[in-house]
């Protein structure tokens, strides 16, 4: 399983985000909740970690963090761990709560910052499906905190929003901002199946890229900056799910094109996570023609559409650091 890109310095700031494993809950009950709470308040604490923005939901969290110390490693080795062992103790049960590696886009702060916290907050809408209006009913986000209907924990940070915003009434404007709803442009990154290591406009990917050793990078930094997983991560992690090797997704078989369901699968998971065109599949895949290639692809989406092989490629985005 490839190991995510960690960018690290300071004052960076992250999308983060997490779910159950296999889908699991994560949070059953308010105490649960609160627990993960808890957890972040000695982040704040241990670790002087900024948090400007929070949603948890019942299989998985977002949060929206500063790190002054370029810590963000340690701040989340803290909170999923921590909070495992406190939800283990709730449950008394034992064992893995995550499905494993967090994952973490780093946001370009003036350009995306309210953007990304207005999509955290209506997170109860979007996941539900609610009426907008749960929104100020909802207790497990930061976003009543921001249109001052709740007590505001003193280990949330609203100011730098308040200031983007510019608005004269702060929490007036806040509340209508988040009432628009997540703009195109966004929609347009969060509704893929995989999601960006970084957030950001050209400018600020060239920055990073100028200044890599001034930058904690653990991994590839050109791999990062990209948009798509590689293409031999995606053929390996296929190949694992499905306990073949990689040849035998790759090579080309005579006689056998009707039952090798995981190179099909895995032409269809490079077309749709590896954002690849069709003839760098066919090159990549031994094939002569682009055209063989679609056929292939075409049948996994019916196959998917109809319920075969969900739990797979569920399985495969999760492997990736895929967030749907």
């Amino acid at each position: 399983m490839p190991r995510p890109t960690r960018i690290q310095y300071a004052h960076a700031f992250y999308h983060v985000m997490n779910r159950g494993r296999g889908r699991q809950i994560i949070f059953p009950t308010a105490p649960y909740y609160q627990a993960f709470l808890n957890t972040l308040e000695e982040a704040y604490r241990q670790f002087d970690a900024v948090i400007h923005a929070y949603c948890l939901l019942s299989n998985h969290y977002h949060l929206l963090l500063e790190t002054p110390r370029a810590n963000l490693e340690r701040i989340m080795r803290h909170v999923n761990g921590v909070y495992t062992q406190r939800h283990n103790r709730l449950k008394r049960t034992d064992g893995p709560l995550f499905r494993g590696r967090y994952k973490a886009i780093l946001v370009q702060d003036e350009a995306y910052l309210l953007q990304v916290g207005r999509y955290i907050h209506r997170n109860p809408v979007e996941v539900k499906g609610a009426s907008p209006q749960i929104l100020e009913s909802y207790r497990w986000s930061s976003y009543l905190a921001y249109i001052n209907r709740a007590k505001v924990e003193r280990w949330v940070t609203r100011e730098p929003t308040y200031q983007l915003l510019g608005h004269r009434h702060p929490y007036a404007g806040y509340k209508a901002f988040v009432e628009q709803g997540v703009d195109d442009d966004l929609w347009a990154v969060y509704g893929k199946d995989y999601l960006p290591s970084v957030l950001g406009d050209h400018a600020f990917k060239e920055t990073l890229a100028k200044k890599q050793e001034q930058l904690h990078v653990s991994g590839n930094l050109a791999k990062a900056l990209s948009t798509r997983p590689a293409v031999k991560d995606i053929l390996q992690v296929v190949a694992t799910r499905f306990q073949v090797p990689v040849s035998s997704l790759t090579r080309r078989i005579p006689g056998r094109p009707a039952s090798n369901v995981p190179r099909k699968f895995a032409m269809y998971c490079c077309h749709q996570l590896g954002d690849m065109r069709l003839k760098d599949i066919a090159r990549t895949f031994g094939l002569t023609h682009e055209g063989s290639v679609s056929p292939s692809v075409q049948a996994m989406k019916v196959g998917l559409e109809a319920g075969e092989l969900q739990v797979e490629f569920a399985a495969v985005r999760d492997d990736l650091g895929i967030m749907k």
